[in-house]
């Protein structure tokens, strides 16, 4: 299965399939009926929203939305973290609103989710997870309350003139965490995320291809972020602003980068090692994430002398056999995964291998 997810994904990010392996080309005939299948049920749920037939909710606080239109890398957790910070700085407790993607041990929710309450742990951001995340919102809402409109006018009142704020546990904001398809909540903001490196792919709906909706949905977003943009030329930059901006002209777009900071053990969240353990050595990069490129360049910049790569498909749950095969690996090369696989690495058991030549990247 692991293989096929790489070959769909190879095949998803490949315009021109002439030179492609016999396995890729036999796959596309069936995989460009899927995506004509799937255009076709996203204008029937489309259509029903707009008409009203589905219900789309609205809650009593502001709603902003990060989401992609094309399947991972697109840097939309680190900017949900973002965005909860600064809330958090600025005297708002936010509501991260996300869904189960894997399971886990007896965990729902994902790695990804682990890395938000690991970040934002101590804190007083609120994480709620669920397919039906309306009911989530309400479950928290009931529980801890929520700003009303008139205090959150006060509170941009006394923001503005830089007056200290006292922060409390009632929820002054939800954060739609993947949240562009979601269509069955209002949104005050839409915020799109898209990969810098390839933010298109070949330009077809998933499965064919890595869109989850044609370009046109740019119109709704209210503001674009045009992620890894310190590895693309200008050139590549400008392309990418000018597709966005001709689906909306008036679109603000900004820009953001990955950029290491630190090293720590797998045994040990809180241990910080400098990046500078990575000179000049041998390192093999480990990652289960949308855009391993990414990751792998962020390691090469470190000044390490020799970057060797195990890619696995986004959301991948290691298995022990695989660890295993890790394992063994580590014994001869410095391994460093990303920070977003802690939780499902140490479920099961990978600690046990640690020793100080196996590291996550902390970004």
């Amino acid at each position: 299965m692991e293989k096929l997810r790489k070959v769909v994904n190879e095949i998803a990010y490949t315009r021109v399939h002439t030179n492609s392996p016999a396995l890729h080309r036999s796959l596309v005939p069936f995989l460009t009926i899927a995506s004509s299948l799937y255009g076709v049920a996203l204008q029937i749920r489309r259509s029903l929203y707009r008409y009203s037939l589905l219900q789309k909710h609205r809650l009593p606080v502001p709603v902003i939305s990060v989401g992609n239109l094309s399947w991972g890398g697109n840097g939309k957790t680190p900017m949900v973290e973002y965005i909860s910070q600064f809330l958090v700085d600025s005297g708002l407790t936010p509501l991260i609103l996300t869904r189960t993607l894997t399971y886990c041990q007896g965990y729902a929710g994902g790695d990804e989710v682990k890395m938000l309450e690991r970040h934002l742990r101590g804190g007083p951001v609120k994480i709620g997870v669920g397919a039906n995340r309306a009911a989530t919102a309400a479950l928290f809402l009931d529980k801890y309350g929520c700003v009303d409109s008139s205090s959150l006018r006060s509170f941009f009142d006394l923001h503005e003139r830089a007056q200290v704020w006292t922060i409390s546990e009632k929820i002054g904001c939800i954060i739609l965490d993947d949240g562009m398809q979601h269509w069955s909540l209002s949104r005050d903001l839409e915020i799109v995320m898209l990969n810098g490196l390839n933010p298109w792919g070949n330009g077809h709906l998933m499965p064919h291809g890595p869109l989850r909706e044609p370009l046109l949905a740019l119109e709704r977003a209210d503001v674009a972020v045009v992620h890894h943009v310190d590895l693309i030329t200008k050139q590549s930059l400008r392309d990418i602003e000018n597709m966005i901006q001709g689906f909306k002209k008036s679109i603000p777009i900004f820009y953001s980068k990955m950029v290491p900071k630190y090293l720590f053990d797998v045994k040990n969240a809180r241990s910080h090692v400098a990046l500078e353990a990575l000179r000049c050595a041998s390192v093999l990069c480990v990652s289960a994430i949308g855009s391993a490129d990414a990751f792998v360049k962020s390691i090469e910049m470190t000044g390490a002398h020799y970057v060797d790569r195990l890619d696995f498909s986004d959301h991948h749950l290691f298995e022990a056999e695989v660890t295993n095969s890790i394992a063994i690996l580590h014994v001869l090369f410095p391994i460093c995964f990303t920070a977003k696989k802690l939780f499902l690495l140490n479920q099961i058991g990978f600690h046990q291998y640690h020793n100080d030549k196996c590291r996550m990247l902390k970004l």
